[in-house]
């Protein structure tokens, strides 16, 4: 296939993703711009509440996405009974996943305060965090159905829910934040509870959706009356949970970092939130594209063709390269007017304006090694690149972030310079890991 068309593929797969990953970003974003009318201390407390929430929804995420080049390359495979197997058992998986983490949430609420943040962030971010964790129920069991019709190529279903279910999100934090047309004003909970309320939506929508459309009769999906099928099992979660790792340790490195933006202060974990939020939607979008590269990649595994494979995975590296290289202008160009979007603070804007030029600076090394994770997936390659997100994150970012920020007194700017390096070597070590792997399997197949 043509260069031309494979990018033309890859873009009519990935946008519909790009704006379903952003729906589900923007659900924090929304929360935090409305909330952030509150003041700097409600966003602080959102912020810390988000961090710890952002580490669980990302692990969910990974684990779910173990399903889709299953069904990609079973797709291409043509076997559609093995198919209907892979979703009854990923949405056991997901569902007992889901009340796993829930449960960890509600234990380690109590004992919010050995993250040393400010007394009075940690009594308002409490409640928050164990209604929005709630909402991972539905989530859940909302990326079973999204990652089957993904795996077979049909990605825009998945988006009008999550974009519809966001539109209600911003009606009901308008509704409960300030308590209009007679709703209970609950302030800054309000956004909590219109976030619980709207996945529990996408849930119903998706659910529906898939189980009654025609398009997926013959696949025969079964939620009760099916045997758990370990083998299967271990298939799925041999890909999700070192996802669902690759993700914690990247998100868990900016809530760390989160954490010691609340130890400079509350004007800089605000600051923090602000830039972090702005970098998480170019991210999601890229990761719309990373999660075309898993499909095109797997679906040309399950036809043989490893020319193809290849293909698929760098042009996905090219427009990933090119769509964060225009993040990273509108962060330089709109780095002061971004956050008056979020807080009419001048002391929150000017840090977080600050904090964006960083932010715009590892954008090109965040969307390469976000596409080089899906692409690596798509080959069913996941050990390697979890220990080199490890490494990179844990072993060299965070540390360095912390002497910077702490030893040399670069205060916030120290913490996301080492972010950002850590992002830089994950890109090249992954790019080179499929560079070399999609080189091997075409070897091996012309030897064959």
């Amino acid at each position: 296939m043509a260069v031309r068309e494979q990018v033309k593929t890859t873009f009519l797969l990935a946008y519909p993703v790009m704006l379903s990953q952003l729906g589900q970003v923007a659900v924090g974003v929304a929360d935090s711009m409305m909330v952030g009318r509150l003041g700097a201390l409600e966003l602080a407390a959102s912020s810390l509440a988000n961090g710890i929430f952002f580490i669980l929804l990302m692990f969910g995420i990974g684990i779910s996405m173990g399903l889709t080049p299953l069904v990609s390359k079973s797709f291409g495979k043509g076997k559609t009974n093995q198919i209907s197997r892979l979703v009854s058992n990923s949405l056991l998986i997901n569902f007992v996943t889901s009340l796993v983490m829930l449960g960890l949430v509600l234990v380690f609420s109590r004992n919010l305060h050995v993250l040393n943040q400010p007394e009075e962030v940690e009594a308002l971010a409490l409640p928050f965090l164990v209604i929005i964790t709630v909402s991972l129920v539905p989530l859940m069991v909302f990326q079973a159905f999204k990652q089957f019709v993904e795996g077979l190529s049909q990605t825009k279903q998945a988006m009008y829910i999550t974009l519809a279910a966001n539109l209600v999100n911003v009606f009901l934090n308008w509704l409960l934040i300030w308590g209009y047309w007679g709703f209970p004003e609950l302030g800054f909970l309000g956004a909590a509870w219109a976030t619980l309320i709207s996945r529990v939506l996408m849930m119903v929508l998706m659910a529906t959706y898939v189980l009654t459309s025609k398009r997926y009769r013959e696949f025969n999906i079964q939620l009760v009356r099916f045997k758990p099928n370990w083998t299967l099992c271990q298939r799925i979660l041999k890909i999700g949970v070192p996802t669902g790792f690759q993700f914690i340790f990247e998100v868990s490195a900016f809530s760390a970092a989160a954490i010691m933006m609340g130890w400079i202060g509350v004007n800089a974990l605000a600051g923090h939130q602000i830039a972090l939020n702005l970098a998480s939607i170019s991210y999601m979008m890229a990761t719309g594209l990373a999660t075309a590269g898993m499909i095109r990649v797997s679906n040309y595994i399950g036809k043989e063709d490893y020319k193809g494979m290849r293909e698929a995975g760098m042009v996905a590296f090219g427009m990933v390269a090119t769509f964060m290289f225009v993040c990273a202008l509108l962060f330089f160009l709109l780095r002061f007017f971004l956050p008056t979007l979020y807080i009419d603070d001048p002391q929150v804007i000017s840090l977080a304006a600050s904090l964006l030029v960083l932010a715009g600076l590892f954008q090109l090394s965040d969307g390469i090694q976000v596409v080089g994770l899906g692409v690596l997936r798509g080959v069913e390659d996941v050990k390697v690149p979890t220990i080199v997100t490890f490494f990179a994150y844990w072993g060299l970012g965070l540390p360095l972030g912390y002497f910077l920020a702490f030893t040399m007194d670069f205060a916030e700017k120290g913490i996301w310079i080492g972010l950002f390096i850590g992002l830089t070597l994950t890109a090249g070590m992954l790019l080179y890991r499929f560079n070399r792997l999609s080189k091997k399997k075409i070897n091996a197949s012309t030897l064959s």
